[in-house]
């Protein structure tokens, strides 16, 4: 079985990313109805850069964090959360994932995403 662990993100004016999204392997994911473009991050460098020094996201983008076994995943997230932006404190899955998604602040919520929802179009877990 897979477990994603579903994150939203807050941007703020920032620097430009390390890596250009253009040049980034992205993928289409499909979460319960809703579909997304995902740039996948799957080595320990990219997945701790994430979606920092990002200025903005196009419509239905994201990332996908891809992990190399099931574990409990912690991300602390300064520009990221609903819940609670400029947190650095660390939110944990709520079990074992192989997998993170991150978008735009609310866009889960705008597709009617709750807790539970299939994610169709997931790549092999990482081997890093």
């Amino acid at each position: 079985m897979r477990y994603v662990l579903i994150m939203t993100a807050l941007f703020l004016g920032l620097a430009a990313p390390q890596v250009p999204a253009a040049e980034a392997r992205t993928i289409t994911l499909t979460v319960g109805k809703a579909k997304l473009v995902a740039e996948v991050v799957d080595t320990p460098d990219t997945r701790a850069t994430g979606l920092m020094h990002r200025f903005s996201l196009q419509p239905d983008h994201g990332m996908l964090f891809v992990f190399d076994r099931p574990q409990p995943l912690g991300f602390w997230m300064k520009n990221i959360d609903d819940m609670r932006p400029q947190d650095e404190s660390t939110h944990w899955s709520k079990g074992l994932a192989l997998y993170a998604i991150e978008m735009r602040q609310g866009w889960f919520a705008t597709k009617g995403i709750v807790a539970g929802e299939k994610v169709t179009g997931l790549p092999a877990a990482s081997a890093n």
